[in-house]
């Protein structure tokens, strides 16, 4: 019997690049035998068989953008008596969102619970989603042990990520902003940086906040464990600690917020101090004649904007036709308009085959649309395609937890996985990867720990490339209402028309709000300028509230502000826009 082999959900990307197909006509493949090598804005990734059989057609090619349904090969199967007899689905790219499945998982019971338990809920991981967790169990009157193998609570993101890259991009802006003066009159002299002091304030502001969460901790009597964790089993966890000793914790109930590491390219140098992930770029231990960012992520350009204002010529390598693939085109194209003398160079639709570690730096070699046509060397090179989740590094299977072929636990809408009694939030339950769904996630999972009837059920999760100008977006995309055939009507309002942005020097942007056409509710929006990752929150909680137009433009916004322009987007929807040229009234 010949079956189709589809793409599955690929969460909360429209569509993904096809960069490597692996198989041909005639192949016999067997299960978990990989099929093709994908790739979007935060990971490249294999795509497993979980049926074997022989390959009666290959549907795709390199370069295809593909999307969920999407028929990649036929298949005629090994034993058809022990397969589908319709069709054979793959196992989820590293983009899948978490599971969606009942809002309660049918989940067996857990063991009984010892009598000896140390605590009531046990966290695995103090990144925001862990911190959030044990906090809000604490303040709900349970007795927590938060378990953290880094010295410091807070994660990759307060400690290696959002924070620290946020502190940089804050001197970025200033530096810019003071030569952008001398446009209007007021002249300094060229910067002279003091990589010493940069990396102190950088380190500065982390330490903090991660001594803050420290502090909290103590407050609400979260007890902080310093070590590396694997589950024994359902009640059970032992903790590798510092001084080589093992600790063993007894729970009751667990909320696992283990998190996600860097994806790491198989081809290039190991252990090369020149050839740095975001930990590493972080770190600021030198400042680099020249740098090749691969990936033009929001992690990539947020890198690349720091280290081009400290000197360094970067060049980024992009698989895709654009930057951020995740946002719509046209925020990205506003971005790349006006930062298209920033870069050395940009390679788009193009891709890394090859890196050489040299006396004279890392040598690499492209291929694509935008390659070079000879081998490029370059004194540091930061790769940033995606980080890739932790879930097959905690022992899960001991505790008979359920974790996919690429470490994502599937868990319901209670955030609770297979097992009764074992909770799992934030990187490691899928996309998208962002400490404030995290953060949101944590709170059902500790609540629902108590007792408490609570569920993940969100309409929106905004994202923010903090790069310059900001991108930010939320809910519907167009990219994704055009992808699947969903009406929408949309209004736009250009901050060329903005007094607070023309003040600043800064009309590139606009304010996009997308409407559905019926019942003219807002269902997505985007923002593309300075600040606008400050502006997105309103247009999030007008989605969650269900808010239309009317309710908008009609909200009093203050002037002069950036702000005031999602309700004149808005009031242009409405037909009632006076800052801008007449339109026909809806």
């Amino acid at each position: 019997m010949v079956i189709e082999i589809k793409v599955p959900d690929i969460g909360n990307f429209d569509t993904v690049d096809v960069i490597e197909v692996l198989i041909n006509i005639g192949d016999e493949i067997s299960i978990d035998q990989t099929l093709l090598t994908l790739e979007s804005d935060k990971a490249s990734m294999d795509v497993p068989a979980d049926v074997a059989g022989k390959i009666t057609q290959v549907l795709v090619k390199v370069g295809d953008k593909i999307k969920e349904g999407d028929v990649i090969a036929l298949l005629e199967l090994a034993d058809a008596k022990t397969s589908s007899p319709t069709q054979a689905s793959i196992a989820a790219p590293t983009v899948a969102e978490a599971v969606q499945v009942p809002d309660v998982l049918q989940v067996p019971a857990a063991l009984p619970v010892p009598t000896n338990a140390d605590c009531d809920v046990l966290v695995l991981g103090a990144g925001p989603g862990g911190y959030s967790a044990a906090f809000r169990a604490a303040d709900l009157g349970l007795k927590v042990i938060m378990i953290e193998r880094f010295p410091t609570l807070g994660g990759v993101c307060l400690n290696v990520g959002c924070i620290p890259s946020k502190a940089l991009l804050h001197v970025v802006k200033v530096t810019e902003e003071a030569q952008q003066l001398a446009a209007h009159g007021i002249s300094f002299g060229k910067p002279v940086i003091d990589l010493d002091k940069l990396r102190g304030f950088k380190e500065s502001v982390v330490s903090r906040l991660t001594g803050g969460l420290a502090a909290m901790a103590k407050m609400r009597k979260v007890e902080v464990v310093q070590g590396e964790a694997t589950f024994i089993d359902t009640h059970n966890m032992a903790v590798k600690l510092n001084d080589g000793s093992t600790r063993n914790i007894c729970f009751d109930k667990a909320i696992i917020a283990a998190g996600s590491r860097p994806v790491h390219l198989p081809f290039m140098p190991e252990n090369d101090p020149r050839i740095v992930d975001s930990t590493g770029a972080l770190k600021m231990d030198s400042i680099p004649e020249t740098m090749l960012v691969i990936g033009g992520g929001i992690i990539g350009l947020e890198m690349a904007t720091v280290y081009s204002i400290l000197g360094t010529k970067v060049s980024i390598v992009e698989f895709t036709d654009g930057f951020v693939p995740g946002a719509d085109r046209d925020l990205a194209k506003v971005y790349e308009t006006y930062n298209k003398n920033r870069f050395e160079k940009l390679m788009f639709k193009t891709k890394v085959i090859t890196a050489t570690a040299t006396d004279a730096g890392i040598e690499v070699t492209f291929e694509g649309e935008n390659a070079p046509s000879t081998p490029q060397t370059y004194a540091k090179v930061l790769v940033a395609v995606g980080r890739a989740p932790n879930g097959k590094l905690i022992g899960a299977q001991n505790a008979g937890i359920t974790v996919d072929e690429r470490g994502f636990i599937p868990v319901d809408l209670q955030m609770r996985t297979n097992q009764a009694n074992i909770f799992a939030i934030g990187d490691i339950v899928g996309q998208p990867m962002l400490a404030h769904k995290a953060v949101h996630e944590a709170h059902v999972a500790a609540e629902v720990c108590k007792g408490l009837p609570r569920f993940f059920d969100v309409k929106q999760i905004p994202s923010v490339a903090y790069a310059d100008p900001e991108m930010a977006w939320t809910g519907l995309t167009e990219t994704e209402a055009k992808l699947k055939n969903i009406a929408y009507e949309k209004a736009v309002f250009p901050w060329a028309a903005s007094g607070k942005a023309i003040a600043h020097g800064r009309d590139e942007g606009f304010t996009k709000l997308l409407f559905d056409p019926d019942t003219h509710r807002l269902v997505g929006g985007g923002v593309v300028g300075a600040n606008a990752g400050d502006l997105i929150g309103e247009i999030a909680l007008a989605i969650e509230m269900g808010a239309d137009a009317m309710d908008i433009a009609r909200t009093i916004h203050p002037h002069p502000t950036l702000i005031e322009s999602v309700g004149m987007a808005a009031e242009v929807f409405e037909g009632s826009c006076t800052d801008l040229p007449p339109v026909k009234k809806k």
